[in-house]
């Protein structure tokens, strides 16, 4: 079965929003190794993720990392999204949640996800998420979007724990799927 693991940078105190205003001092080879774990021959993205991923990569086409994040197939959650036109992408709508899940019957190579903290949040509650991989870096960022909102509470068994030579956390939680 098709597993979906999704990778988030987050701070101390939860906040994952803007990690580009905060995380750079923290990304080093360490760390770029870990997200390297975490991408996967598809991609599960929400529709604001997709949006900042086509933005930004498609005017670099024809560089290497652009093509790389253009090439894997994507699909996007979205209730508003009527195109996808950038990186190999279909649009998942209002049934996403039924959708995953024949994706995931389906077989075939695991799904990544950067980012799309809506989307984890909705995959967790529907019972979807087969790994959250958290990079918790030492810092306060002190207001933004957190992990988790006041949207209910879920059980989160750690599977692993690892300290970073810089200091930043690399935890991984397998949530109850069903």
């Amino acid at each position: 079965m098709t597993k979906i693991i999704a990778g988030l940078f987050s701070s101390v105190d939860g906040v994952v929003e803007a990690p580009e205003t905060w995380h750079f001092p923290y990304f080093d080879d360490e760390v770029g190794a870990v997200v390297g774990t975490l991408m996967q021959p598809r991609m599960l993205l929400g529709r604001k993720t997709y949006v900042g991923f086509a933005e930004a990569f498609a005017p670099m086409a024809g560089q290497d990392f652009a093509d790389q994040m253009a090439a894997p197939p994507k699909f996007v959650v979205s209730r508003t999204l009527e195109s996808a036109e950038w990186g190999n992408a279909s649009i998942l709508g209002a049934d996403w949640a039924d959708r995953i899940r024949e994706i995931k019957a389906e077989g075939g190579p695991d799904l990544g996800m950067s980012g799309s903290v809506a989307l984890v949040r909705g995959l967790i509650a529907e019972g979807l998420l087969d790994e959250l991989h958290l990079l918790v870096h030492p810092v306060v960022v002190g207001k933004g979007l957190r992990v988790f909102g006041d949207d209910g509470s879920y059980p989160l068994p750690l599977a692993s724990a690892t300290t970073l030579t810089n200091g930043t956390l690399h935890l991984t939680y397998t949530p109850e799927t069903r």
